[in-house]
């Protein structure tokens, strides 16, 4: 009997090699376990909480108003996160009109969906660690190095993070808006390449804290960090996403993944958004040479919906703390006992390391913090220098080399 093992050597070289060079067309998809990987300037965590600990902060502040009605929707419903208990809500507030349900009616209902909004917009509604975070180093690195292609980021998160990142050093980024007074979307703009490298384009898929409906009924952005025409609930993100600007912004994705050798790389997304995941899955199958790196915080066996996808399309690989799945073929890491270079071990260090906690090393990329860390460290010499003849998973372009070994 023979397993497949992989070296997260020969991937981080070449993925090393290729962040340096500013050469290839690279896309980050950011999810909401960035927010919550990153630590407070009281070094707790999370800065954002993931959707139980966002479902328990808002219900809680809600259950002095809404509490018999939580209770009775909880009791109705198999899950009772947020979305799910919003998507009732909002599904109640079109269709029972003046009818009474669990004591609301239909304007009750869409008052309460209101006010669960408000609530979760409060909660994402955070600064930046004075003392550094992820987006700080990855501002740095997208900044730090002239480009060929801009950097895209998609990304399904409501708070303004990236944005307070890039204006803090002043970088230009185009999220979609042009306009001073009430800035409006511009769909012909995301969907060309008018800007230069030099400009990040940034894509909020769900939404942003800056967007409201103007008297229009369109979403124009604000510059108030209060108003949140934001995409919440789970059943009704499709039919939400197929408007504008959710539509462009999707489309853009799409676009994206129908480039000839562009790259993808997702960190803190979880791949169980099925809407997202459908497109990823689409532009996949369309375009053999197009790749998507996910880096995973939970054990391998945990990451299922990412696993799903990666099984069924090669050209995405799924990197988790203590297992890989490269080119549809799953495995466990194994470091080789020789470096790849002499200077190797401070760089391998960024991607493996035991936990704080005790245990044997693993592999931390899946970690926002890890993740941008290696990303702002991938400028030195030493990761154009090592012995990295690495071919990069899925058909990324790179130098040459084996893949997952067999043993």
């Amino acid at each position: 009997m023979s397993i497949s093992i992989h070296n997260p050597d020969q991937y981080m070289a070449a993925l090393r090699t290729i962040v340096a060079q500013g050469r290839k067309r690279i896309g980050l998809l950011v999810g909401a376990g960035a927010g919550a990987g990153t630590a407070k300037d009281d070094g707790t965590y999370p800065l954002i909480p993931a959707v139980e600990g966002l479902t328990k902060l808002v219900l809680d502040a809600l259950t002095p108003k809404y509490g018999s009605q939580t209770t009775s929707l909880n009791a109705e419903l198999d899950k009772h996160d947020i979305e799910t208990i919003l998507s009732r809500i909002r599904s109640l507030s079109k269709v029972i009109g003046k009818s009474k349900i669990h004591g609301l009616d239909g304007d009750g209902f869409k008052a309460f969906g209101e006010d669960i909004c408000a609530e979760i917009g409060k909660i994402v509604n955070v600064r930046l660690p004075t003392k550094g975070s992820a987006y700080s180093d990855l501002v740095n690195w997208i900044t730090g190095i002239s480009r060929d292609h801009p950097v895209e980021i998609f990304t399904t998160n409501y708070d303004l993070l990236f944005e307070e990142a890039f204006e803090a050093v002043r970088a230009p980024y185009f999220d979609g808006f042009t306009g001073g007074r009430e800035p409006f979307f511009d769909p012909v703009s995301v969907a060309g390449n008018d800007l230069p490298p030099r400009w990040t384009r940034l894509w909020k898929l769900h939404g942003s804290l800056g967007w409201k409906a103007s008297g229009k009924d369109e979403v124009i952005r604000t510059g108030s960090d209060a108003a949140t025409h934001l995409v919440f609930p789970e059943h009704l993100k499709y039919d939400q996403t197929q408007k504008a600007p959710y539509a462009a912004l999707f489309d853009r994705l799409r676009a994206f993944l129908a480039t000839p050798d562009t790259l993808l790389i997702s960190i803190g997304f979880s791949y169980a958004d099925a809407h997202v995941s459908a497109r990823i899955d689409e532009g996949l199958a369309a375009n053999p040479s197009a790749s998507v790196f996910a880096f995973q915080y939970k054990s391998l066996a945990d990451e299922v919906a990412a696993c799903d996808l990666a099984r069924r399309r090669p050209n995405l690989s799924v990197y988790a703390p203590d297992k890989a799945v490269v080119n549809g073929i799953e495995g466990p890491w194994q470091v080789s006992t020789e470096l790849p270079s002499k200077d190797w071990g401070p760089i391998r260090a960024t991607y493996w390391s035991a936990p704080a906690s005790g245990g044997p090393a693993r592999f931390t990329l899946g970690a926002v913090e890890a993740f941008g860390r290696f990303f702002a460290a991938s400028r030195s010499m030493q990761a154009l220098t090592a012995t990295s003849a690495a071919s990069v998973p899925g058909g990324a372009a790179a130098p040459p080399m084996a893949s997952g070994a067999t043993a």
